[in-house]
């Protein structure tokens, strides 16, 4: 039987541990109510975006669209998103084993860089002989999540675009969480550089667009405007799956939590119960004793 101190103390330990893991489960669902409007409010005009991009590009010349398709494909950028905090269950873990069967199956034989947004995918990658050695690669992407606004995304996006542009890379990767509900996020990838030509979907019908004041203009604006709105969406739906499976994970422990504290407190009844018990044969003992 368990020593009565022991079990009291353990019980005040789970309690703590208890409000601890309800709080983090509250202000995970705060902050997924914000996020969660923000990448649903982004996720049609980034999508119609990215449609219109293709359509764009699909008409110009390799001369013309420096962010198109290239005859190599050797060296390969994958732009891993996790989070810098854990206790998000498998949130981390999943996309880093997903980024993983990529090197190994996917892209096996070619030259893979990583560059991470988040602590946790850093410190996996770190000591591999895959991760960031790109001069041209943005540094401290871990930071763009204190303040995670499009100006500082479209800052990183930049110097990816640049690195592909310096023929750094020859295909760059997105990989991240993409959100679906506070208890499902789904791991993604999506192409980032070259852009994809648009799927035939079978009409036949080729949109002609007319280029005002001119192509050129519009072009060179238009598509840098959308890969760094591709960039901000998967960084968005990111930081939304992070506080979906944070608060996911904190329901589960503080539930948990409540299950082991019953168990202890029965625990602790039943060790005192027995200690009385005991204290009662003892003293019905010492008495018979006394009267023969």
């Amino acid at each position: 039987m368990p020593n009565l101190k022991e079990v009291r103390v353990r019980i005040t330990s789970v309690n703590s541990t208890k409000q601890i893991t309800s709080a983090m489960k509250m202000v995970s669902a705060a902050k997924l109510r914000k996020a969660q409007d923000a990448v649903t409010q982004m996720r049609p005009y980034a999508e119609k975006l990215q449609e219109i991009l293709k359509g764009v590009s699909a008409g110009l010349d390799t001369s013309e669209n420096v962010y198109g398709r290239n005859d190599k494909d050797e060296n390969v950028l994958i732009i891993t998103i996790s989070s810098n905090r854990g206790l998000c269950g498998a949130f981390n873990s999943q996309v880093i084993k997903h980024v993983k069967h990529l090197i190994a199956d996917d892209y096996k034989g070619k030259n893979v860089t990583i560059l991470t947004f988040g602590k946790k995918a850093e410190e996996a990658f770190r000591k591999t002989d895959h991760f960031i050695k790109g001069t041209l690669l943005p540094r401290h992407t871990n930071e763009i999540f204190d303040d995670l606004t499009y100006d500082r995304t479209a800052e990183a996006a930049s110097k990816i675009m640049g690195a592909f542009k310096a023929k750094q890379f020859d295909r760059v990767m997105l990989v991240y969480n993409s959100f679906k509900n506070a208890a499902v996020q789904i791991v993604k990838t999506e192409q980032f550089l070259p852009v994809l030509p648009p799927e035939n979907d079978g009409s036949g019908v080729d949109a002609d667009y007319i280029f005002e004041p001119n192509k050129n203009e519009i072009v060179g604006d238009l598509i840098p405007k959308s890969l760094k709105t591709q960039l901000f969406k998967a960084l968005l739906d990111s930081a939304a799956s992070e506080h979906g499976a944070r608060m996911t994970a904190m329901h589960k422990a503080t539930d948990n939590a409540t299950d082991l504290i019953k168990e202890l407190k029965l625990t602790y009844n039943k060790a005192r119960q027995a200690a009385i018990t005991k204290e009662i044969l003892e003293i019905v003992g010492g008495a018979e004793a006394l009267n023969g």
